[in-house]
């Protein structure tokens, strides 16, 4: 099968444990663009966190916020923002149970709490400057993605919120997302940007949010560092992120 693109997610699969871009990596990306594959991004991160990984490599497409907002070549091909009263009625639920959250617009991120442990932890897993306090930050601009920081005690809001979708992502957190939100919804408008069918298309991943990418998608590939629920839903298993896995999955799908 001639595949004529290929889908990156970000945490954990471009970038390594250090949270660097192994040059095993740039390369392999590099001569797939040069063997005339489309090189893409699907990742939960917001346009301002994936842009310097994707500059670095020269990729010009993206799938953010897990399917929310994508664009190509600096065109938004598809935005679909979260219902404000949902969010209003969201917070207020969070609130009283103590449990933080952080807006995610297509320009900044703000938290409703200052200096919370677990949004702390989390954006050190990410990598990721902090966000600041702002309150009901939601009111000022449309929200793609939040993330609410519930722990594993999540089915008081799934079972009262049906109009979003939700991703977990870390143990304190899961993203909250527009109605059947998924980076398989993004990779969707993508392909149709492209004149391109799922077929067509490989994908890497390891996280819990790239099931529905793996499984959409002609190959779908788990990294060998992949969370053990996300295997079954590959097509392959490549190597460890830190064990040059990028690489060695293209170069076994014959890409590079």
């Amino acid at each position: 099968m001639a595949y004529q693109i290929v889908f990156f997610d970000i945490d954990g699969t471009l970038l390594n444990t250090d949270h660097i871009i192994p040059q095993t990596t740039v390369d392999a990306v590099q001569t797939l663009k040069q063997n005339g594959v489309h090189v893409a991004i699907a990742t939960g991160r917001a346009p301002y966190h994936l842009m310097p990984i994707a500059k670095q490599l020269g990729i010009e497409t993206f799938v953010g916020f897990n399917g929310s907002y994508v664009q190509s070549e600096g065109k938004i091909i598809q935005h679909k923002p979260i219902a404000t009263d949902t969010l209003a009625k969201l917070e207020q639920m969070a609130e009283g149970h103590s449990h933080p959250m952080v807006f995610l617009s297509a320009d900044h991120f703000y938290a409703n709490a200052m200096d919370h442990p677990h949004i702390i932890e989390s954006f050190d897993w990410l990598g990721l400057e902090y966000p600041a306090y702002r309150h009901r930050y939601w009111e000022e601009t449309p929200i793609y993605q939040a993330f609410l920081y519930c722990g594993a005690d999540e089915s008081r809001y799934t079972g009262e919120f049906h109009d979003v979708s939700y991703i977990r992502w870390h143990e304190h957190c899961m993203d909250i997302l527009p109605p059947n939100g998924s980076k398989a919804k993004g990779i969707e408008a993508v392909l149709k940007h492209f004149g391109l069918t799922p077929a067509d298309a490989v994908a890497f991943g390891d996280g819990l949010n790239d099931k529905e990418m793996l499984s959409y998608v002609g190959m779908g590939v788990a990294m060998g560092n992949a969370h053990e629920e996300l295997k079954p839903f590959a097509n392959m298993i490549t190597r460890h992120v830190n064990d040059n896995g990028i690489q060695h999955g293209l170069a076994k799908l014959g890409l590079i």
